[in-house]
């Protein structure tokens, strides 16, 4: 998932290089102007009047058009969740319909991951400009595919944490189930990302996106999950590798050799 995963290294790169050159060198940032604070307002207010102006039409497992008779999704308070996010000194509001939370079954240390597991997910992705939806999605994956949510846009990260992966399948007594692997049960539902925890402009990677500081809609069903994800395999999970206890591993770096690493990747740091 290109759109998901990070920028290679190379166009990181590429585009320090070209912020380093001087105005002699003709670089313009094209976003220069852009007050990220309003930026977050307004995109707020153009979700939440999606929301009100929408339902989930639970027959089809898809957000409809609001019509007599049915809840707005900004309404339905039991199954929308509010998530504050601070980025880059920002506050955002994320939000995230939770039509089924899902049920891992016998397994119960596979309930809600953390902000560093990984994730087995299917998803499809669309463009929310103003209140209007993109009529094609922008990416999807239907069979499933395995993210770290430590790696991955951070309106992914902080929304999954409110769903639960599902139970695999078994077979008759609970033995091998003789056929595709099939999760049952998955936490489903919908993400309303805002463009500042999507791919906002402040961070350089994003300038040649076509969903720069684009507001982002998300179906997603979470299927399973690693509990308790050792990114380097040093016996501790990365969730606890918090050496400030703010809860966000990613932004710990214990090791004065290796400053540039965080602590959960890192094996020498426990």
């Amino acid at each position: 998932m290109n759109k998901i995963k990070n920028i290679f290294a190379l166009l990181i790169l590429t585009v320090v290089v070209l912020l380093s050159c001087d105005d002699d060198r003709g670089f313009t940032n094209p976003f220069a102007d852009i007050n990220y604070e309003d930026l977050a307002m307004s995109d707020n207010d153009s979700i939440v009047k999606f929301l009100k102006n929408n339902y989930y039409d639970y027959s089809v497992d898809s957000v409809k058009t609001l019509i007599a008779g049915q809840t707005s999704l900004f309404d339905d308070q039991d199954k929308l969740k509010t998530i504050k996010v601070i980025s880059n000194d920002i506050e955002h509001t994320l939000y995230a319909y939770v039509a089924s939370q899902g049920d891992s079954g016998a397994d119960p240390d596979k309930g809600f991951p953390t902000i560093v597991d990984s994730v087995l997910v299917k998803y499809s992705g669309f463009a929310l400009r103003n209140t209007e939806i993109s009529s094609t999605d922008f990416d999807k994956n239907e069979s499933g595919i395995w993210f770290t949510l430590a790696g991955v846009i951070e309106g992914w990260t902080n929304s999954f944490p409110e769903f639960k992966g599902g139970e695999l399948k078994k077979g008759p007594n609970g033995g091998t189930f003789n056929g595709p692997i099939t999760y049952l049960n998955g936490g489903k539902g919908v993400l309303f990302i805002p463009s500042g925890l999507g791919y906002p402009s402040s961070n350089p990677n994003n300038f040649n996106s076509p969903l720069v500081n684009t507001n982002l809609i998300f179906y997603v069903e979470l299927l399973d999950i690693v509990p308790d994800t050792d990114h380097d395999n040093d016996g501790t999970p990365s969730i606890q590798e918090d050496a400030d206890g703010d809860g966000d591993p990613t932004n710990d770096f214990s090791d004065p050799n290796n400053p540039g690493l965080p602590d959960y990747l890192n094996p020498n740091i426990k």
